[in-house]
């Protein structure tokens, strides 16, 4: 039995990497009860790593297991962590505390929880003398690594946009996921580029624990897919992981009384940075990672989408598609979420009408019964959704817009949002073209890419 209540310590037992299969077995427990076993499995094997690259492998699954251990610790929330396998530093044990608390924000504030100063991962004191390489994985040498993105792809249209503007710049690049989702793997197929299909099994026991009454919730997924596709560049032998994660991705939802909670904080800048920074200095210093649409809004990136219709028939960004357990929607869109809500309203300025319409199979804002809805992202009498949504004032912009436009004016949350809202607004702060503009500060992209892709990106 699961007693939630009872445990006084989360266990990280230990981690190892068959080089021969590409499986990598993760192992957690709660006190000193049986062992939970994940396992990631990176295709390619075997694989030949020299003693540099197979001392990168050891730090990047090293890291991945202290990550992908949140979706486990969370079942109880103890007071104490155990790393039992091998020890950490005290910038590791910072960023691990950051991520922990930062992206628990929205399972903490569901579920009446306060994990400020209540997590804390052990590591070693400071050194007094300098270390050796090897003796710890700070200060990580340049492996040599080829030029080749590794791009997480996640089935809707931000991951389309990257694809397509690194294809535009002549970089070499495979199209990576996580899972078994058939809709990702369509898309991917629809690029007609390389693609990598990492497999990634949960411990079947939290199921069961959730059914015992675990603290159960939102985990930041993106921290998790960002530590395995660390260690299948590492293993692959090439220089960059790719995501896809707009400027919108660094603000949460602001709550009275609660103040901010970002659903997507590790789709955020600091998450990014810190991230990053870490992988540069244990693991690999030739191993970049960045977000290629940082200097983007929501809208900027609906903007580029828009430029082609090959995806039409394939994306959805609807995350009812991508639930591990539960009913997902008939088509590819289920209209109700706030994931379809935002996505229609943000691409409706770029796109006519009827091919919006068509790839959605209906009009969300023409659907009186969808004003909660747009209410919430508008930032009107609601907060921003618990989703990966643009700021309010992308919404409001874009809605702005519409109100303009003969062909949505007359549609019934335009003209709602034109009648009710919009006069309570600063006109000023309703330009489209203002949240278009491409930001030059706040990105890792290297500096060898960056012009070309600015200059890209302003075509």
């Amino acid at each position: 039995m699961f007693v939630r209540d009872s445990i006084r310590a989360f266990r990280f037992v230990d981690c190892e990497f068959n080089a021969a299969t590409g499986v990598a077995r993760l192992r957690y427990a709660f006190d000193d009860g049986p062992e939970l076993m994940e396992t990631v499995t990176v295709p390619g094997a075997p694989f030949a790593l020299d003693a540099a690259r197979l001392h990168a492998a050891t730090q990047a699954l090293r890291l991945l297991h202290l990550i992908a251990g949140i979706s486990y610790y969370k079942a109880a929330v103890p007071d104490e962590v155990r790393i039992d396998g091998y020890a950490i530093d005290a910038e590791t044990a910072a960023l691990l505390e950051d991520v922990y608390v930062h992206g628990l924000g929205e399972f903490a504030y569901r579920n009446g929880l306060d994990l400020h100063g209540k997590i804390r991962f052990p590591h070693e004191p400071p050194s007094p003398q300098p270390l050796s390489q090897g003796e710890r994985g700070s200060n990580a040498p340049a492996l040599g690594l080829r030029e080749h993105a590794l791009v997480a792809i996640g089935g809707g249209k931000d991951s389309l946009v990257s694809i397509e503007a690194l294809r535009a710049l002549g970089i070499e690049q495979t199209v990576s996921w996580i899972g078994g989702s058939q809709l990702i793997r369509v898309c991917a197929e629809r690029t007609g580029l390389a693609t990598l299909n990492i497999g990634r099994q949960i411990a079947p026991e939290l199921f069961e624990y959730n059914r015992q009454g675990a603290w159960n919730g939102h985990i930041p997924v993106t921290a998790i897919n960002s530590a395995i596709l660390v260690l299948a560049a590492v293993l692959h032998g090439v220089d960059q992981v790719v995501f896809s994660n707009e400027r919108s991705a660094s603000y949460g939802s602001v709550i009275p009384g609660t103040g901010e909670v970002n659903h997507q904080w590790s789709k955020g800048w600091a998450f990014e940075r810190a991230f990053g920074d870490h992988v540069q200095a244990r693991v690999a210093a030739d191993l970049q990672y960045y977000s290629l649409l940082r200097p983007l809004s929501e809208l900027a990136v609906a903007r580029q989408f828009a430029k082609t219709d090959r995806y039409d028939a394939h994306f959805s960004s609807c995350n009812r598609n991508f639930h591990l357990l539960g009913e997902r929607p008939v088509n590819r869109w289920c209209g109700i979420c706030p994931k379809c809500h935002f996505v229609f309203l943000a691409l409706a300025p770029f796109m006519p009408k009827p091919r919006l319409v068509a790839i959605f199979g209906r009009n969300l804002l023409d659907d009186a019964s969808q004003v909660p809805g747009y209410d919430a992202l508008l930032e009107y009498q609601d907060h921003k959704p618990f989703e990966c949504v643009g700021e309010g004032r992308e919404s409001r912009a874009a809605m702005a817009a519409l109100a303009k436009r003969p062909e949505w004016r007359e549609d019934a949350i335009v003209a709602r949002f034109a009648q009710l809202i919009a006069p309570q607004l600063n006109a000023g702060e309703l330009d489209v073209a203002a949240l278009l503009v491409v930001e030059d500060d706040a990105h890792r992209i290297p500096d060898a890419l960056w012009d070309r892709l600015r200059a890209h990106l302003a075509a």
